[in-house]
């Protein structure tokens, strides 16, 4: 099981990873114009973006320069529940 969950994990941030490189290039910045405007380290977007591995504080900083912060703000933005009954009655009302 943990096996599969760090498959998972793994593929999950090499697709952020492509995802973020396609936007850079679609900005037309090279990882190190990319570097200089985000203030993360040419080393650490390259790893990024051949790992998938960065830290939160730096991927934060490239999403700005990408203009998609507001990813960041949906990101858990979900409704709030104070109970399951609550998530049962908005699925039977949806239904």
């Amino acid at each position: 099981m943990q096996l599969l969950f760090s498959i998972w994990q793994l593929a999950k941030h090499m697709e952020i990873a492509r995802r973020v490189q396609r936007k850079r290039k679609q900005h037309k910045l090279t990882q190190q114009q990319l570097s200089r405007k985000s203030g993360v380290s040419l080393g650490s977007v390259k790893r990024f973006e051949r790992t998938g591995e960065i830290s939160l504080t730096s991927l934060v900083k490239i999403a700005f320069v990408l203009d998609c912060e507001k990813d960041f703000d949906e990101l858990f933005a979900g409704k709030e529940y104070r109970s399951i009954q609550e998530v049962i009655d908005e699925q039977l009302q949806t239904s």
